[in-house]
């Protein structure tokens, strides 16, 4: 193509050049072009004044080609600095669940289902947005459910040129834990830990309500966060059973914002962590660990004819790492004011509860980035009383056919209650598989 424009060019100066022309002061106009061609052949897609990307460049090559970005990414011709990006996922769960010794139920549902946008409006400031149905079809009744509003937040990046300082407001994700607030698309398991989900909604509803938070981080080296808005709703907020607040016609008369924040290191240099994940794809190596103390000082209310007045606290630890295809993960939750239960007369009673996970996966290129999976976990959820433990483990094997943009899996999981929070033994074997764009 090159050649022909070139041609092109030649044809046209030679026929209206005057015939005086030096045919040395064309060869070099002719080479001066050349140079400019070739100069906008290699520019970078960046660089380019209007485009559009989906494709990691940097990604391994997997069976089925190179892992997308999440979503795909438009540059418009008249405003460079501006983007919009559009983008789905979609993830689908066949399995058999026995719940105790109940007769087995065989159901096919798609566990996650999502559409998501975001635009940028410039260097600093940008909006993203995602509209889920999440569970569709789950259960014999093959409930729809209905669409709601995920993430829904402004990101103002670097005010200040600085990686120190930067801010999110509205319906961002506070980080009560390191598995919730990595995107479901990239865990190893689509259903988190159990501890884990009583502390995405132990201090804010689905530990996104509406907030304002600063984040940043020094080389690499340290991350931070901190946060304050609206706190958890007593409605999703389990008891030491498992029984939600809306069985116990729960009411709130009062209620505090939530504040806290999060603290992470990486000490070791060629170690830092630059993306929160849990699915390397054998590339890289990182370590890191951190803590984190989330509070809401008052949740005043009834359920039933019982009263309450809760200070909730959150406390969590993670520790990671992972070196080429070996990743291991781990968590510690310690939650005070936990409601032993919802169904009570006189004044609801309290105490603490505790538990952790560790959940790991080794990758294999050679396979065609087959990756076996493991996850075992223990929770308390009431530490004053006997009986109210829960354990469950989980193996399965992944199968990245283009990282995380076509995966499949299958897995089986062993989940242990004790006497007063089901007292009964589910077994459940899954097939998974995930898509977006």
């Amino acid at each position: 193509m090159k050649k022909i424009i070139l041609s092109a060019v030649a044809i046209a100066t030679v026929t209206t050049a005057n015939a005086k022309t030096d045919l040395e002061t064309l060869k070099g106009q002719l080479a001066e072009m050349s140079q400019k061609i070739e100069a906008l052949e290699k520019k970078s897609p960046s660089e380019n004044p209007a485009k559009i990307t989906l494709i990691k460049e940097k990604s391994p090559d997997f069976l089925l080609g190179k892992e997308t970005h999440i979503n795909m990414k438009f540059v418009p011709q008249d405003a460079s600095d501006m983007w919009f990006k559009a983008g789905v996922r979609i993830q689908g769960s066949l399995e058999s669940y026995t719940k105790g010794d109940n007769d087995t139920i065989q159901d096919a549902y798609l566990r996650r289902v999502r559409l998501e946008v975001a635009a940028g409006f410039g260097k600093h400031t940008s909006f993203v947005m995602d509209i889920r149905n999440d569970k569709s079809n789950k259960g014999i009744e093959n409930d729809e459910g209905t669409f709601n509003v995920g993430d829904a937040y402004l990101k103002v990046k670097k005010p200040f040129d600085t990686s120190l300082v930067n801010f999110k407001f509205y319906r961002a994700k506070i980080d009560v834990s390191r598995t919730e607030t990595i995107k479901s698309a990239r865990v190893v398991s689509y259903d988190r830990p159990f501890i884990a989900d009583n502390a995405a909604q132990y201090i804010s509803f689905n530990r996104r309500g509406t907030n304002v938070q600063m984040y940043g981080d020094w080389n690499k080296k340290v991350h931070y966060q901190v946060a304050m808005g609206a706190a958890s709703s007593p409605d999703k907020a389990l008891d030491a059973r498992g029984v939600k607040g809306s069985s116990a016609d729960v009411s709130l008369d009062s209620q505090s914002l939530f504040y806290g924040g999060k603290i992470l290191f990486s000490p070791f240099d060629g170690w830092e962590e630059t993306l929160k994940t849990e699915t390397y794809m054998g590339v890289g190596k990182h370590f890191s660990f951190g803590v984190s103390y989330w509070s809401v000082p008052e949740l005043k209310g009834t359920a039933g004819d019982a009263t309450f007045d809760l200070t909730r606290n959150l406390l969590n630890a993670e520790i990671s790492m992972h070196y080429g295809g070996l990743m291991l993960q781990g968590e510690y939750f310690k939650f005070d004011d936990v409601v032993k239960t919802w169904d009570t007369i006189g004044a609801v009673e309290t105490g603490t509860s505790d538990g952790w996970y560790v959940t790991g996966e080794y990758v294999m290129p050679e396979l065609n980035y087959i990756a076996p999976f493991f996850r075992y976990e223990e929770w308390d959820r009431f530490n004053d009383e006997e009986g109210y433990d829960v354990t469950s483990s989980t193996v399965g094997i992944n199968w990245y056919l283009r990282g995380n943009t076509t995966k499949v899996g299958i897995n089986y999981q062993k989940n242990e209650y004790g006497v007063n929070t089901g007292n009964r033994t589910d077994e459940i074997y899954r097939v998974t598989s995930q898509w977006f764009f």
